[in-house]
């Protein structure tokens, strides 16, 4: 069965940075293009950036320079480098496969507050 394992996120200033994890158990991450998506009570889940099994990467227009998405294979693990963060970063934030096929893990909450 494939589990989702999200970590990493907490309360940081604006400005500030935090880099959340994901753990990935029964899909091997080498093989799948990932995604780091967030949400916001009452908002949709939202795209925020992806990698498909190429390398290649795309970011929201919001992110894009501040967060930085990476994989370690030999870790079966993905990683979500937020640099810069702002208030409107604060959500939760889950990873999945780009596709959204995956069933959600927990999460793990992201507040940008000062």
């Amino acid at each position: 069965q494939v589990q989702l394992v999200e970590s990493g996120g907490g309360l940081v200033q604006p400005g500030g940075s935090l880099r959340l994890s994901c753990a990935v158990s029964g899909i091997t991450l080498t093989f799948v293009s990932m995604a780091w998506f967030r949400q916001i009570p009452g908002k949709e889940r939202e795209l925020v950036a992806g990698m498909t099994t190429t390398g290649h990467t795309t970011y929201a227009d919001s992110v894009k320079g501040r967060f930085t998405i990476s994989r370690d294979n030999t870790k079966n693990s993905m990683y979500l480098q937020m640099n810069s963060l702002k208030p409107s970063d604060t959500a939760v934030y889950y990873c999945n496969l780009i596709t959204q096929r995956l069933n959600w893990g927990q999460g793990t909450q992201v507040t940008v507050s000062s």
